[in-house]
């Protein structure tokens, strides 16, 4: 295969459609909005725009548009081509694919919180769990998009629609509501508003992604959602009563697990902390000193000074790699934590 459609260029579709590039594909993009589709050309994305949603000579197609407008497609497209999308809910998506002549429902667990074919990147997909459904789906679907999601440099696992709506629920819908619901509270509160820092601001990231998108997954996966927000209320209320019993022990003793179970979804690091000051290079200084040091960054975040006056730049590496990013941080002038 080696001409693939993608219909709909936002972010998603965007780095699909240069990850595809990057490994040497013949990319055509379609999007209903003549924006992003010049967007995601202008980035890079595509080698060619389409007016239609016109996919003869494709061998691949991808779906990457919002949830109802993908079940829409589904219904109306008639193609041999091998056909995925990347929708977040998966149900509907693949009771409605089985139509066509090969189809496998996919989602990417990637994306940031901008939005749009500007904030496209071919390695966005790196690293990241990228599910298949495997209902009403041939072997032979699946493993040749299996070896397309690992040429992206992702991991692709498999699982029934049912299983992947049900623990999507789980670690991606509801955190977006907790978020939401966390902010929805504070909101009022100037004065708390003032002190939120790290712990705060990482629960609460996720709020930053396009509302328009999420509550439309909202309802798309809403049985499991609402079944998911149940199981959450009665896991407050438990916390609740064991606060209220003021039972230290059993408090430490939840803690401990929530603790270890975090631990187990990532890789130990050891954390740097630089200062930056309010002024022009501070970040080049930084990028200059983890050139020279040859590190591998498993995560970073700065956090700005309230009233401008630079901030703290929070780089985690792997252990026993901290010391050299000291020593090239400490050559550049940084003063480190």
């Amino acid at each position: 295969m080696s001409n693939a459609f993608v219909a709909g260029t936002g972010l998603i579709g965007a780095s699909v459609g240069l990850a595809l590039r990057s490994n040497g594909w013949t990319v055509t993009g379609w999007d209903p909005d003549p924006a992003a589709l010049a967007e995601a050309m202008a980035v890079g994305a595509l080698d060619q725009q389409a007016d239609t949603l016109d996919v003869s000579g494709a061998d691949l197609v991808v779906l990457a548009g919002p949830h109802d407008a993908m079940i829409t497609t589904l219904r109306e497209l008639s193609t041999p081509a091998l056909v995925i999308d990347v929708a977040g809910v998966k149900h509907e998506i693949v009771r409605v694919g089985q139509r066509m002549a090969r189809f496998v429902g996919t989602h990417p667990m990637a994306g940031r919180e901008q939005s749009g074919p500007g904030a496209a990147s071919a390695g966005l997909f790196k690293g990241a769990s990228w599910i298949l459904a495997t209902d009403h789906s041939a072997e032979a679907d699946l493993a040749e998009v299996e070896e397309l999601i690992k040429s992206f440099g992702a991991v692709p696992r498999r699982m029934t629609a049912a299983e992947h709506d049900s623990a999507i629920s789980l670690v991606s819908a509801v955190p977006h509501v907790i978020s939401a619901s966390l902010l929805h509270l504070v909101m009022g509160d100037l004065s708390a508003m003032s002190l939120a820092a790290g712990s705060f601001r990482d629960i609460t990231r996720v709020s930053l992604s396009d509302p328009h998108l999420w509550a439309d997954l909202f309802v798309a996966n809403q049985a499991e959602v609402t079944a998911t927000l149940f199981h959450l209320t009665q896991e407050l209320q438990d916390w609740s009563a064991l606060i209220t019993s003021g039972d230290q022990a059993a408090l430490v003793e939840r803690l401990q697990l929530s603790r270890e179970a975090r631990q187990s979804l990532a890789p130990p690091v050891t954390v740097v902390l630089v200062m930056l000051e309010d002024k022009p290079g501070e970040l080049a200084g930084v990028g200059r000193a983890l050139n020279a040091s040859q590190v591998d960054i498993r995560d970073l975040q700065l956090r700005h000074g309230e009233h401008g006056g630079g901030g703290v730049l929070r780089l985690s590496v792997r252990p026993g790699e901290a010391e050299a990013l000291r020593e090239a941080l400490t050559s550049e002038g940084f003063t480190v934590e």
